[in-house]
C-alpha cells in the first residue's frame, strides 16, 4: 500500500519546519542536518524521508553523500496556496484595530 503523505502535515513538525529553515541557504548531507538536532540520526532521516516524499526536499547523489536542498517550486505552490488567507487575516487584524482605536477614542472622550 502505497500512502501519500500530505504536505501540510509535513511542515506541521517543529523539526521538519527546522531543517527547511536549515536548508534554506545551502545544500546538506543529513549527517549535517542531523548535527543541528539533538536526535538520533535515524530521527532526522525519518524527518527527511517525509520531506522529500512530500517533494519539499530534492535530493542529489554526489559520490557516496546524498544532499538535500528544498524544491522551490513546491515551496512557491504551498506559499501561493497560503496567499489568501494569509490576507484574508491581515484584513481581519486591520479592521480590528480600527475598532480598537474607535473604542480607545471614544473612552478618552
Amino acid at each position: 500500500m502505497n500512502l501519500r503523505r500530505d504536505v501540510f502535515q509535513a511542515i506541521s513538525d517543529p523539526t521538519r519546519r527546522a531543517i527547511l529553515l536549515l536548508l534554506t541557504t545551502q545544500t546538506m548531507t543529513a549527517g549535517a542536518i542531523a548535527s543541528n538536532f539533538d536526535t538520533a540520526r535515524p530521527t532526522v532521516s525519518k524527518h527527511l524521508q517525509i520531506l522529500t516524499e512530500c517533494e519539499l526536499l530534492n535530493q542529489e547523489q554526489n559520490g557516496r553523500e546524498i544532499y538535500y536542498q528544498i524544491n522551490a517550486n513546491k515551496m512557491k505552490e504551498v506559499a501561493d496556496f497560503i496567499e489568501p488567507f494569509r490576507q484574508m487575516w491581515d484584513d481581519r487584524f486591520n479592521k480590528l484595530e480600527t475598532v480598537m482605536k474607535n473604542y480607545q477614542s471614544k473612552n478618552k472622550k
